[in-house]
C-alpha cells in the first residue's frame, strides 16, 4: 500500500486540480495569494504568472479584512487603468469557502474579507505545537558572531546591544528548525592581552584568586607605562623648554620602550606555547568570562564556553589566509605591508604588517572561511557596532574574491553586518556615569532590577492584585524578570541602526510599548485561565465562536504570527516580532474590554473566549521567549 502524500499543516492544502486552496491552514495569506495569483492567469495569461498579488492586511476593519494591491504597479506597466484591471481580475477570483466575494475600492484595490467559518478553522490549524510559524527548509547553518568580549576587559553598554540582539536572531532562526552557531569572537590574543599578562606578573599579582578588578587596573597601568610621548620630547627641545621636562620626558618616552619591549617579549613566548605563560593566560580568560556569565545569566542569553572562539583559535590559520591571497594573486607588497586592493575605493584592506604582524583583518578573513567552509554557514551574521561597517565591508569583499563565500555544496553565503546604534543618555550623547567613565554592563542590569523589583513590589500592595501576599522572593524573582524585559525589550524594539536614549522609568513602565507590558498582557490571560477552574482538555476542542468585532480583530492578529516571525529571518530585524506582540496585546486588551470571558453568556461562548484567551498567552510567551525575555504567570 502506498503512503498518501503528507501534507504540512502550516502550507495550503491544494484540491487536485491545483486551483484553489481547498482547507485553510494557519496563515491564510497563501490561500487568498495562490487564488488571486490563478485570478490574474485567468484574466492576463500565463505570462503573468509571476505576478506578485500584493496581500496586505488591511488598515481598516470597514473595507475588510486583507487586500490585494497589484494593480496599481500592474496597470502601470500595461497601460491601463487600475481599477478597470482589478475588476478584471476580481471577477475571475475563487475563494471557495475561505472569503467572501472580492470587493473593488478606491483606484483599484480588492478588498477581502474572510468568512467567519474559515477564519476559525485557520485559528484552529494554528493551535498546535507550531504556532502557525512554519520550518525554514534551507539546511545549511546560521553563524552568528555576537558579544565580541575582549579579554581583560569590563563589559559595557555597547556589549548589551551586540549580545541580546545576536542572541535574538539566533532564538528566532533555531524557532523556525535552522541549524544555529553563536560565535563569541573572544579579543584574547595579541600585544594587548601580552601587556596585560606582563603587568600583572611583574606586579606580582596573584592569578589564582585574580578578579575583574585586578584585570582592569592591570588594564590600565599597562596602556599608561607603555604610553609614549615622542611628540612632546620634539615640541621640547624645539621650544627650549626646561631641563627638568626634557629628562621627565626621555624617561617617560625610554620607559613606555621598555614596557613595550617587555610586553613583545611575553607575546614572543606566548605564541611559542611556554607552558607557565599560557596556564597565566588562561587564568586571564577564566577570570573576564566569570563576569562575562554572571551577565549572561541575568540577561537570560544562550551562551557558554562552548561558544567561545576568539583571535587565539585563528592564530595558526593566519599565516595560510596570506599564502592564500598571494598565491591567487589578489594581494600586493605597500612598503612592505600586504594589501588587497579594491577597483571601487581608495582604502586597501591591509591584511599583513610591514613588521610582518597580522591584523583584526586577517583574523577576520580566517573567521569567515572557517564559518563557511567548516560550519557550512549559508548565513553568516555579525553584530557588530556600526562603527566597524567599512572594515566589515572589506573583509567581506576580499572574502568574495577569493571565494571563501562559498559552502561545500557550492552555495554562495550571505555575509551580513548587522551594525547597530549607539544607547544614549538624556543629553542624547553616548550613555557614560557622571564621572564621565563608561557604563558598565553589570551595573546597568542591577539597576533595572532594582527598578523592576520596586515596580511589582508597589503592585504587590494592592489587595486586589495578584502579586499580593507573595513572599519576597517571589517578588524578586518576578521583578528581576521585569527589570530585565524592560532593558531587552527598549532595546530590541527599536530599528537596530538607530541611536536611542536610555530612559528607565519608559522602560519599566506597565503601560506603552514596553517589555513589561506585554508581561503583563501575558499574566492577565494566565489569571484568566487559571480563574476559569477549566483544564486543556476542557478547552481544546472548543469551537472557536468569533462573532464580536473585537474577537475577529484578535483572530486576525494572531494568524500573522508565523509571518512575523518568517520576516525577521528575511529582514534580521528583531524589532518585527516586538511590534508584533505589542499589537497582539493591543488587540488583546481591546477584546478583553468589549467580551466578558468568565461571564459570557453561555458556556459555549465562555470557553470559546477561554480559548483565544490561551491561545494569545502561548503566542505572547513563544514571542517573549525568542526574544529572551520571561513571560511571568502573576504581576
Amino acid at each position: 500500500m502506498v503512503n498518501p502524500p503528507v501534507v504540512s499543516p502550516y502550507t495550503p492544502a491544494m484540491n487536485a486540480t491545483d486551483q484553489t486552496p481547498s482547507t485553510p491552514a494557519a496563515d491564510p495569506v497563501e490561500h487568498l495569494r495562490v487564488a488571486v495569483r490563478q485570478a490574474i492567469v485567468a484574466a492576463l495569461g500565463t505570462e503573468y504568472a509571476d505576478v506578485d498579488p500584493v496581500i496586505r492586511a488591511s488598515q481598516n476593519p470597514q473595507f475588510g479584512d486583507f487586500q490585494a494591491n497589484f494593480a496599481m504597479a500592474l496597470a502601470k506597466s500595461l497601460g491601463r487603468k487600475p481599477r478597470d484591471l482589478a475588476t478584471e481580475v476580481a471577477a475571475a477570483i475563487d475563494f471557495g469557502d475561505l472569503a467572501d466575494p472580492p470587493e473593488i475600492a478606491g483606484p483599484g484595490f480588492i478588498n477581502i474579507r474572510l468568512k467567519p467559518d474559515a477564519l476559525a478553522r485557520c485559528l484552529e490549524a494554528m493551535d498546535d505545537d507550531a504556532l502557525g510559524v512554519t520550518a525554514d527548509p534551507d539546511p545549511h547553518a546560521v553563524v552568528i558572531d555576537l558579544c565580541g568580549v575582549k579579554v581583560a576587559k569590563e563589559l559595557h553598554v555597547g556589549h548589551l546591544r551586540a549580545t541580546i540582539i545576536g542572541d535574538a536572531l539566533a532564538r528566532i532562526f533555531e524557532r523556525r528548525g535552522r541549524l544555529v552557531h553563536r560565535e563569541n569572537h573572544l579579543g584574547d590574543w595579541g600585544l594587548p592581552i601580552a601587556m596585560v599578562l606582563h603587568e600583572l606578573r611583574a606586579s606580582g599579582t596573584n592569578l589564582d584568586t585574580l578578579q575583574l578588578a585586578d584585570l582592569n587596573r592591570a588594564y590600565r597601568d599597562a596602556q599608561l607605562s607603555a604610553r609614549a610621548d615622542p611628540r612632546g620630547l620634539e615640541t621640547a627641545l624645539r621650544t627650549h623648554a626646561g631641563p627638568h621636562r626634557i629628562i621627565e620626558l626621555r624617561e617617560q618616552n625610554a620607559g613606555a620602550q621598555d614596557a613595550l619591549d617587555a610586553a613583545k617579549a611575553t607575546l614572543v613566548r606566548l605564541q611559542g606555547g611556554d607552558p607557565e605563560l599560557v596556564r597565566d593566560w588562561q587564568k586571564l580568560i577564566d577570570c573576564t568570562m566569570r563576569s562575562v556569565y554572571e551577565a549572561i545569566d541575568l540577561l537570560n542569553v544562550d551562551l557558554g564556553p562552548e561558544n567561545n572562539r576568539g583571535e587565539s583559535f585563528y592564530r595558526d590559520r593566519l599565516p595560510d589566509v596570506i599564502d592564500a591571497f598571494a598565491r591567487a594573486g589578489l594581494a600586493e607588497e605597500d612598503d612592505g605591508a600586504l594589501v588587497v586592493r579594491f577597483p571601487d575605493r581608495e582604502r586597501p584592506l591591509v591584511i599583513r604588517k610591514s613588521d610582518g604582524g597580522f591584523l583584526y583583518a586577517t583574523t577576520d578573513l580566517a573567521a569567515v572561511r572557517y564559518r563557511v567552509h567548516e560550519l557550512n554557514g549559508g548565513r553568516v551574521i555579525y553584530v557588530v557596532d556600526a562603527r566597524q561597517r567599512d572594515h566589515f565591508r572589506d573583509v567581506f569583499d576580499a572574502a568574495r574574491r577569493i571565494g571563501w563565500d562559498q559552502t561545500p555544496d557550492h552555495r554562495t553565503a550571505e555575509l551580513v553586518h548587522i551594525g547597530f546604534g549607539t544607547v544614549l543618555g538624556d543629553d542624547k550623547r553616548p550613555l557614560k556615569t557622571r564621572s564621565g567613565r563608561n557604563v558598565t554592563l553589570r551595573s546597568l542590569l542591577d539597576e533595572a532590577i532594582e527598578r523592576g523589583i520596586d515596580a511589582v513590589r508597589e503592585r504587590a500592595t494592592d489587595e486586589r492584585a495578584p502579586t499580593h501576599g507573595l513572599p519576597d522572593a517571589e517578588i524578586a524573582r518576578i521583578g528581576r524578570a521585569v527589570g530585565i524585559a524592560a532593558i531587552k525589550y527598549a532595546d530590541l524594539s527599536n530599528d537596530l541602526v538607530r541611536d536611542y536614549v536610555f530612559d528607565m522609568d519608559r522602560m519599566v513602565a506597565f503601560e506603552g510599548n514596553t517589555g513589561p507590558y506585554l508581561q503583563y498582557a501575558h499574566a492577565r490571560t494566565a489569571r484568566i485561565l487559571g480563574d476559569s477552574g477549566l483544564d486543556d482538555d476542557a478547552i481544546d476542542d472548543a469551537p472557536l465562536l468569533l462573532r464580536e468585532p473585537t474577537e475577529k480583530l484578535l483572530a486576525l492578529a494572531l494568524l500573522r504570527y508565523g509571518q512575523a516571525v518568517a520576516q525577521v529571518t528575511d529582514s534580521l530585524e528583531p524589532h518585527r516580532v516586538c511590534t508584533y506582540l505589542y499589537d497582539l496585546a493591543n488587540a488583546f486588551n481591546a477584546f478583553y474590554q468589549q467580551c466578558p470571558v468568565l461571564k459570557a453568556d453561555d458556556d459555549e461562548t465562555m470557553r470559546s473566549r477561554l480559548r483565544l484567551c490561551r491561545l494569545v498567552r502561548r503566542v505572547i510567551a513563544d514571542g517573549l521567549n525568542i526574544l529572551g525575555i520571561e513571560a511571568p504567570d502573576r504581576m
